[in-house]
């Protein structure tokens, strides 16, 4: 979902989500630091895990968050995030996989631009450092001036439209 400062705050907040926390994916390096990922060679995704709870929030309804606060059509990364740490993807279990897909395709058949977010298999999770863990509360200016000049909100707008789902968080700062 590119930066996962702005991809925790998609799902924060929201009823039924346990926990969110970033880190990285998909490369072939064990326990990458930030700067490991951010000079490259690693192969890793920015990442968030997201822990919900199956009662009030089903893996189609977490779909349906993920899909609102990314671009679809962009896998040159997200936003003003650009490379191989910010593309998008979905790391889905095995029982997750078919749900993963089948949202693509929904997506793919709706749209006029080919859907290019792949649906992966589940890779090892590594978690952030510590600071990147909620840093729109510990550096809130910093967090919003960030996400203003990425333009994420503008660009999520102009692809979904009434469909965007406000970013919880987001509608509640600045």
């Amino acid at each position: 979902m590119g930066c996962f400062w702005c991809a925790e705050t998609a799902f924060e907040g929201r009823e039924g989500i346990v926990s969110v926390t970033s880190g990285f994916a998909g490369g072939h390096v064990e326990n990458p630091t930030y700067n490991d990922v951010g000079r490259g060679g690693t192969g890793h995704y920015e990442v968030i895990q997201v822990v919900f709870d199956a009662d009030p929030l089903s893996y189609e309804d977490v779909l349906y968050i993920f899909w609102r606060n990314v671009d679809p059509f962009d896998d040159g990364g997200q936003f003003c995030d650009r490379g191989n740490t910010y593309r998008p993807a979905i790391f889905a279990t095995a029982d997750q996989r078919m749900a993963a897909a089948f949202s693509l395709e929904e997506l793919d058949e709706r749209f006029d631009a080919p859907i290019v977010v792949p649906v992966l298999d589940a890779a090892p999770f590594y978690p952030a450092e510590d600071y990147h863990q909620d840093f729109y509360m510990k550096d809130p200016e910093r967090y919003y001036s960030y996400r203003r000049g990425c333009r994420r909100d503008a660009r999520l707008e102009a692809v979904w439209g009434e469909e965007r789902l406000d970013d919880l968080v987001h509608a509640e700062g600045y």
